[in-house]
């Protein structure tokens, strides 16, 4: 949702930005009751700096960002921001992860850039191939991706590993497409094979965090800004929304 995409930009804001955001993620109920002058004051910031915060974020002001995160919290579903713990029932944990997983794809829905789809769609819909990175995780959701997109009649292949997809990515020449996935957007392997890509006249489609060094990358960026857990028993929804964002490729290609 919303606050988890401040959450992952904390580090790229501003000194006085962080402060708003800190604000905002501190007491999220009362941002969306109070006016932007009581924000700027809870923050010790001026007013043209609480604007200047929601326009990193992508939005177009105090306004439209006080609306999006008013949705989020309206759709948000109890529990969804609880952790499992090691008392919980099995009804604890249906509750707690699939309310968790509702409330990442009701967040992706009213945040997705459709025009970011639409520029990507128009990329691989005229493709001679295309070759899906990713790795861990991020390598599974590309192999899935293959198995989706090779029933279009393009050619396509996925790659986890990074000595294979880096050797690929240098054989690309213009009309070719990549498929970068990553749930942090900083490794070093698909950064560097992103940029290979690039050079050889590739279009080269992201799906990342905004503001990392892979969606510096991209030809088309689709940002998928969520907080991603490393704790193997901590349930990742972020894949989740990465799946469903292969599926809406997937489907708009064919």
């Amino acid at each position: 949702m919303l606050l988890d995409s401040i959450r992952t930009q904390l580090d790229s804001l501003s000194r006085s930005e962080r402060k708003v955001a800190l604000a905002v993620l501190d007491n999220p109920g009362a941002t969306v009751t109070q006016n932007i002058t009581a924000l700027a004051k809870a923050a010790q910031v001026s007013e043209p700096t609480v604007v200047r915060f929601c326009r990193t974020l992508g939005y177009d002001g105090w306004h439209e960002f006080k609306l999006k995160l008013a949705q989020g919290l309206a759709l948000a579903l109890p529990g969804a921001n609880e952790q499992p713990a090691q008392d919980d029932l099995a009804a604890d944990l249906v509750n707690k992860i699939c309310s968790r997983s509702i409330n990442t794809l009701l967040d992706l829905r009213n945040n997705l850039n459709p025009e970011a789809i639409q520029r990507a769609l128009d990329i691989l819909s005229r493709a001679n191939k295309i070759e899906f990175y990713g790795q861990g995780t991020s390598g599974i959701v590309a192999t899935d991706a293959q198995h989706k997109f090779f029933r279009s009649g393009v050619p396509t292949v996925a790659y986890a590993d990074p000595a294979i997809h880096s050797i690929a990515a240098s054989l690309l020449h213009e009309g070719d497409a990549v498929v970068a996935i990553s749930q942090r957007g900083n490794n070093s392997a698909l950064v560097r094979s992103a940029k290979l890509a690039r050079r050889g006249g590739a279009d080269v489609i992201v799906l990342a965090p905004s503001g990392t060094p892979l969606a510096d990358m991209a030809t088309v960026l689709i940002p998928i800004d969520l907080v991603f857990n490393i704790d193997p028993y901590t349930p990742i929804s972020a894949r989740l929304a990465y799946l469903v964002v292969i599926d809406v490729l997937a489907v708009g290609l064919a």
